[in-house]
């Protein structure tokens, strides 16, 4: 999930994540609750609330396009995830969330309308408008010890890594013999292919298919375990730079620029600085994500990557996005992060595990809105 989940709680908690670039399709009108569960009226529509990278206006919940038609009890379950460990502000509310997971989604929507209010995020310029991507849990097969087939390192992080900030950027790790001395016996396992560790690299963590010293075989996962703290750059925008005319497919058309150009692989790797350390996790549940920033398993479909300056890990969003590839309106949950996902109306869409996953992830960029959704009970800043 991207360039890896990357965390701490926030204390204020709130938002919700619906956005849209100014470019690209219209988003639907929105769709007017049924009379079956009528809005209760909101008083007057004042005040905002303000974070250092958005601000979250009050608006009616006919502002929320599908908001009648989203099968909420998909959502519920990142609600639940949500509760194990939830920020000051929501976690009275857990006793609720918990006691809906069994209730029909007319009794989950008039909840919402009863105990939250939606709050438009828009940027301090009162900007709308924003952008969606997608990211997921790559699987690969891999060994615990290197062989001719398996020979491209994931890493733990270094013991010294708090002594330089920051720390070796990728080209040093691969050439300098202090930073390669640093990571010696601290490999997890090796990978086939430099282009998959890259993918683990962006997407923050993944599972092996792990054949160990012993010839047995389990999965596992590796989760995100910290950085060098260099820039990332995108190394398809390198590509591009380079004239590479087709890198829309990620990550064949890397692949196949990079078994074209074997000898300009290290330069291809070398483009992105940024370097992510791993830690090695028992799957004890296959169908549970990885954990985001906030400390919860991710949803496949439910969790949002987000800016935590813009919106709180832990605070339910509404989104909406119609694009080429996705055309969603549905309830959210901001539980990660990472370090390309900046700005007020910024999210990343987590796609689940798998290939399938990673197919849909690599063609998502589209228009996006967001709304945050706020208990009625907490007084506004």
């Amino acid at each position: 999930m991207k360039q890896g989940l990357r965390w701490r709680l926030g204390v204020a908690m709130v938002v919700a994540m619906l956005a849209g670039c100014s470019f690209g399709p219209r988003l639907p009108d929105a769709t007017v609750p049924s009379a079956a569960t009528p809005p209760p009226d909101l008083g007057p529509l004042t005040g905002s609330l303000m974070h250092p990278k958005s601000r979250w206006v009050p608006v009616a919940w006919t502002e929320l396009p599908g908001f009648v038609e989203d099968p909420l009890h998909e959502g519920w379950i990142a609600l639940l995830s949500n509760c194990a460990r939830p920020n000051a502000v929501f976690k009275p509310l857990c006793g609720d969330v918990r006691r809906l997971s069994i209730g029909s989604p007319d009794e989950q929507r008039q909840w919402m309308i009863d105990r939250l209010q939606p709050y438009r995020i828009e940027s301090l310029a009162g900007q709308s408008d924003g952008q969606l991507t997608s990211y997921y849990e790559p699987v690969f097969e891999a060994s615990r010890r290197p062989t001719a087939a398996f020979s491209v390192p994931l890493y733990q992080p270094p013991a010294s890594i708090g002594a330089r900030r920051p720390w070796f950027t990728r080209q040093e790790i691969d050439t300098v013999p202090e930073a390669q001395a640093a990571l010696r016996g601290r490999e997890i396992a090796w990978l086939t292919d430099p282009i998959d560790m890259m993918m683990l690299h962006i997407q923050g963590s993944g599972r092996l298919h792990i054949t160990e010293a012993d010839g047995s075989q389990r999965t596992v996962r590796v989760a995100f375990a910290g950085t060098n703290d260099q820039p990332y750059k995108s190394i398809q925008s390198w590509l591009v730079g380079q004239g590479a005319t087709r890198v829309t497919k990620w990550p064949d058309d890397t692949k196949a620029w990079a078994a074209q150009n074997p000898q300009r692989v290290p330069q291809l790797l070398w483009s992105n600085p940024r370097y992510v350390f791993f830690r090695e996790e028992a799957l004890t549940d296959v169908d549970a994500g990885p954990r985001g920033a906030q400390g919860v398993p991710l949803t496949a479909g439910r969790s949002i990557a987000v800016d935590r300056d813009s919106i709180p890990y832990g605070t339910p969003v509404w989104l909406a996005s119609n694009g080429p590839t996705l055309q969603l309106a549905k309830l959210v949950v901001a539980q990660d992060t990472g370090s390309a996902i900046l700005g007020a109306v910024r999210a990343d869409y987590f796609a689940g595990t798998g290939i399938d996953a990673g197919r849909l992830a690599a063609k998502v960029n589209q228009p996006l809105r967001l709304w945050a959704l706020w208990p009625k009970a907490v007084a506004t800043p």
